[in-house]
């Protein structure tokens, strides 16, 4: 029963990580690193090595199974799949209909993940603090830069380059895997192939997302053993840049046609509440804003403190 648990658990945190990468500006790789799978999940991909490869080529599957964390990486995968199916049209038209409530929760969800994911830094020194600031810069950066048009007919091989490109995306806090597919031009070709089922697409991008993901797996695994509260540092400003991307007030600039027909905006910048309602004609709703902030904030404060009672549970049990 309590194994059973436990896979429920990680089929959940699955969910939420599926959840946050069908929205540009939010990463799945956020959602792993607070429910405390993050470093797991790593070094489950990693696994998969020559050691992994000799074991299925002499059909010793147990083994193989027990190397590569299986029980743990389908569980995962599960939830990720049930949530990027089921959720991706949820998604859209919140995003669509209710933009503000969206990102004023991953905005509080954010800065309370960034708090909590900069605690795993044992000691600050000035290169951690450096580190910081480079993560903070590079995600700036990353928001920033202009989508270009969708595409309507890529070739076989960008579609498996970007599977290869946002999958590494999706692994890093704070870096969207979903923007840079948006980026890329390849956002709303992807999440249409995705709601209509077009397996020849998926199965392209489930390639190159694969070579991508087993490839910097084992880059990243390496910097978090050798240079944890470097690369830790690094990533909780990867969070804190990806803000600038999720502030809930926008002014659209220049809009695309996604696969449905229906104008999505393309090239945005921040402004003030106060002027999005001028510019916009639309309530702020900033009263709102603030609310569903706090409950992306309080839900992860509320996370961590469940998590720290059940540790503690455990090893009294112990």
């Amino acid at each position: 029963m309590k194994e059973k648990r436990n896979y429920l658990m990680l089929v959940l945190k699955g969910i939420g990580m599926g959840a946050a990468d069908v929205i540009p500006g939010v990463s799945g790789g956020t959602i792993a690193f607070i429910t405390g799978i993050y470093e797991e999940l790593i070094g489950s991909i990693r696994s998969f090595d020559l050691t992994a490869l000799r074991q299925l080529l002499r059909l010793d599957l147990r083994c193989f199974w027990k190397h590569v964390n299986g029980n743990f990486l389908v569980s995962v995968l599960l939830g990720i799949g049930i949530s990027i199916f089921s959720l991706a049209k949820l998604m859209q038209y919140l995003l669509e209909n209710h933009p503000i409530f969206v990102w004023s929760f991953f905005f509080g969800l954010i800065i309370a993940s960034s708090w909590l994911v900069a605690r795993e830094v044992k000691r600050w020194s000035i290169g951690t603090v450096i580190s910081l600031v480079v993560g903070v810069a590079a995600a700036y950066v990353i928001t920033v830069l202009n989508p270009v048009q969708t595409l309507t007919n890529p070739s076989w091989w960008f579609i498996i380059l970007s599977g290869a490109v946002a999958i590494c995306a999706m692994i890093l806090p704070g870096i969207s895997g979903a923007f840079i597919l948006l980026l890329m031009g390849m956002y709303s070709f992807v999440i249409g192939a995705v709601s209509t089922f077009q397996w020849s697409v998926l199965l392209l991008f489930a390639v190159g997302a694969v070579a991508g993901i087993i490839s910097f797996s084992h880059l990243l695994s390496w910097l978090l053993e050798k240079f944890h509260g470097l690369t830790v540092a690094l990533l909780t400003g990867f969070m804190l840049g990806s803000l600038n991307k999720i502030w809930p007030w926008k002014e659209t600039l220049e809009y695309y046609m996604d696969s449905h027909g229906v104008q999505q905006p393309l090239v945005e910048q921040n402004i003030l509440p106060s002027t999005y309602a001028q510019v916009s004609g639309e309530p702020a709703l900033l009263g709102w804003a603030i609310v569903f902030m706090a409950v992306g904030f309080f839900l992860i404060w509320g996370i961590e403190k469940a998590a720290a009672v059940l540790s503690r549970k455990r090893e009294t049990a112990k």
